[in-house]
C-alpha cells in the first residue's frame, strides 16, 4: 500500500490524531516539569528574551476569559459542550468538503483539520484534566485547560483600550498565554482568511 492508495477519510483521521498527541504530550511535559500555578502566579522559563515557558492553568476560554466570571459551573459546560458542538459540525464540514473533490483547495482542508485538532485537544483538557491532574479538582468537562506558550514580543505603552487585552499585566505585548491548540487554530484561522478568502467567500463562508 502505498501513500496515496490511502483514502482521504484517513489521512485526514492520521493527520489529526498525530497533531491532538502532541498537543497533549506538551502540556503533559508541562505538568511534570513546571511547578503548578498557584494563587501568588505560575512557573516560568525564560526560553529567549521573546518566548518564555510557562505553566498556566485556564479555566475558561481565549485570554483567559469565562462565561459567568470566575467560578461558574454553568458557563464550563456550556464551554464544553460548546467544543464538543464545534468538533462535530467540524467533521461534517471536512466530509462535506471531501465530497466536492478536487474543487476544494487542499490548504482548506489543512486549515479545517488545524481547527478540528485544536478543539479536540482542548476539549480532552477540559473533558479529562479535572479528573485526571493532581492540580486540578473540577470533575468530569469542569477541567482547566493547560497553557504554555507566552510570547513577551515588546512593550506597548499606549495601547488603546479596546486592545488592551493584546497586553499582559506586564506591558508586553502579546500578553496571553496559549498552547499548541491554540496555536493551531490561530494559524489557521489567519491562513484561511487572507490565503482562503475567494474560496470561503464563494462558498458561502
Amino acid at each position: 500500500m502505498t501513500l496515496k492508495s490511502i483514502p482521504a477519510g484517513y489521512k485526514i483521521a492520521i493527520a489529526t490524531f498525530a497533531l491532538v498527541l502532541i498537543d497533549q504530550v506538551v502540556k503533559m511535559l508541562v505538568h511534570f516539569n513546571l511547578e503548578p500555578p498557584t494563587i501568588y502566579g505560575h512557573d516560568s522559563i525564560r526560553v529567549f528574551p521573546w518566548f518564555d515557558l510557562c505553566y498556566v492553568e485556564n479555566p475558561g476560554f481565549a485570554f483567559g476569559m469565562q462565561l459567568g466570571g470566575d467560578g461558574a459551573v454553568w458557563g464550563k459546560l456550556f464551554l464544553s459542550l460548546f467544543r464538543l458542538v464545534m468538533i462535530g459540525a467540524l467533521i461534517y464540514g471536512i466530509r462535506y468538503l471531501l465530497k466536492k473533490g478536487s474543487e476544494v483547495p487542499k490548504g482548506v482542508i489543512v486549515g479545517a483539520v488545524l481547527i478540528l485538532a485544536g478543539a479536540i485537544g482542548n476539549l480532552i483538557d477540559s473533558m479529562f484534566y479535572g479528573l485526571l491532574l493532581d492540580s486540578q479538582d473540577g470533575g468530569f468537562l469542569m477541567g482547566r485547560v493547560i497553557d504554555m506558550i507566552h510570547l513577551p514580543l515588546f512593550k506597548w505603552e499606549n495601547c488603546p483600550d479596546f486592545l488592551s487585552f493584546l497586553v499582559g499585566h506586564d506591558g508586553y505585548f502579546f500578553g496571553a498565554v496559549f498552547n499548541v491548540a491554540d496555536a493551531y487554530i490561530s494559524c489557521a484561522v489567519v491562513y484561511l482568511l487572507i490565503f482562503q478568502y475567494k474560496f470561503l467567500n464563494k462558498s458561502g463562508f
